[in-house]
């Protein structure tokens, strides 16, 4: 079994690069959707996010607020570094047991969508590193129009993870998403031939 580890910034198109490797056949670990699974309400998670950041983090049903959450933690290295605290072990066991049920399926290439594999040096855990490289301008414009965040807020949450550069130099395999929903899709096609290939 190929254990890949996939990331890209917010806003580069990692999540379809990994939607469509589940397409080809890939079972992907999510690490976004396990973050959000982790908090969701009833969760020690987020009764530990609401004593440490207040009750101002919660929307009135009572979910966790992301957007009011994002503003009091990417400005501020500290708070992240205690949010982080609180999610980050909850996601890594969770991420464990789907890893569990992945080596019992016998499938050939097990995908784990990590958005902060580098900043967190996790590069060892993973055979290969894809990364989906995108300018930073046009990530700001996708984010901006398919989320409705104000631009200054796309900047600051890019500002808040690794820089292109060091991304790339972590990366085995790189997947340019700078171009058209087609270009995309050949390209993963292609990146899917190139995986199985190192699975075999």
């Amino acid at each position: 079994m190929l254990k890949v580890g996939l990331t890209g910034g917010i806003g580069s198109g990692k999540s379809a690069v990994s939607a469509a490797l589940a397409s080809f056949g890939a079972v992907v670990i999510d690490a976004d959707a396990i973050a959000r699974e982790v908090v969701e309400p009833g969760t020690p998670g987020l009764a530990e996010i609401v004593a440490e950041f207040g009750a101002g983090v919660l929307t009135p049903e009572g979910r966790l607020d992301r957007p009011r959450l994002g503003e009091l933690v990417f400005a501020d290295e500290e708070r992240l570094e205690r949010l982080n605290a609180i999610v980050h072990p909850k996601v890594a066991e969770r991420s464990g047991r789907l890893m569990e049920q992945a080596l019992d399926s016998d499938a050939e290439v097990v995908v784990y969508d990590v958005p902060l594999l580098v900043e967190n040096g996790l590069e060892s855990l993973y055979d290969v590193v894809v990364v989906v490289d995108t300018p930073d301008e046009t990530r700001v414009e996708r984010v901006a129009r398919d989320r409705g965040m104000p631009p200054e807020q796309v900047r600051a949450r890019i500002a808040s993870q690794t820089d292109r550069e060091t991304r790339l130099a972590s990366a085995d395999l790189v997947v340019d998403n700078s171009g058209s929903r087609e270009d995309l899709e050949r390209r993963v096609e292609e990146l899917w031939n190139e995986l199985l290939r190192r699975a075999a």
